[in-house]
C-alpha cells in the first residue's frame, strides 16, 4: 500500500512540473527583459495561485462528470492528458514570433491565466480519475510557482533558446501520462 502512495506523488510531481514548464518557459522571455527580484517573486506567485485555482476548479468539474459517466472517466482523463500534451509538443516545434504580454497590473491575470489554462483541463481529467485532491494542488501551485522564478532567474542570466525545449519537455511528459491512463 505505502508502494502506492510513492507512485501516486512521483506521478503528480511530474505531472506539476510538466505544467509548470509552460510557465518557465514563458517566464524564462519575460526574465530577459529589465525586471526586479521584487516583480519576479510577485509573478511567481500569482502564477503559482492561478496553477492551484485553474486545477481546482477542473478537479471539481471532474468529480461532478465522474459520478455521471462511471467506469469512462479513466479513459476520458487519458484521452484529455494525451492532447493536452500533444497541444504542447507541437506548439514547441512551431516557430512564432509571441508579443510578450507585460506582467504589471491586469496583464499579470492575463499571464498567469494563459499560462495554466491547461492545468484546469489536467484538474478536470484528475478529477475524473479520483487523484488525491490537496497533494495535487499543492504540487502543481508550488511547482508553478518555482518553475516561474526559475524561469525568470535564468533568463535575466542566459539568452538561449532553452524556453522551447521545455515547452516540448513539458508535452512529452503530459503524453505519457495520457497514455498510462488509457493503456497502463
Amino acid at each position: 500500500m505505502p508502494s502506492f502512495y510513492i507512485a501516486e506523488f512521483a506521478s503528480l510531481l511530474f505531472m506539476a512540473l510538466a505544467l509548470g514548464m509552460d510557465a518557465f518557459s514563458v517566464c524564462l522571455g519575460i526574465g530577459m527583459q529589465r525586471i526586479r527580484l521584487k516583480r519576479i517573486a510577485l509573478i511567481g506567485l500569482v502564477i503559482g495561485l492561478f496553477h492551484f485555482l485553474m486545477p481546482f476548479a477542473g478537479i471539481i468539474l471532474g468529480h461532478v462528470i465522474s459520478t455521471r459517466i462511471g467506469e469512462l472517466t479513466s479513459v476520458l482523463g487519458g484521452i484529455i492528458l494525451f492532447g493536452i500534451g500533444a497541444q504542447m509538443l507541437f506548439s514547441g516545434f512551431v516557430y512564432k514570433a509571441k508579443k510578450v504580454i507585460q506582467p504589471i497590473g491586469f496583464g499579470l491575470y492575463i499571464l498567469s491565466f494563459s499560462v495554466s489554462i491547461d492545468s484546469f483541463s489536467v484538474g478536470l481529467s484528475l478529477g475524473l480519475s479520483g487523484v488525491e485532491t490537496a497533494l495535487a494542488l499543492f504540487l502543481f501551485g508550488t511547482m508553478s510557482t518555482f518553475l516561474a522564478w526559475t524561469g525568470m532567474l535564468v533568463g535575466k542570466k542566459v539568452h538561449t533558446i532553452l524556453g522551447v525545449y521545455s515547452e516540448v519537455l513539458g508535452g512529452s511528459i503530459l503524453c505519457g501520462f495520457g497514455l498510462t491512463l488509457l493503456f497502463g
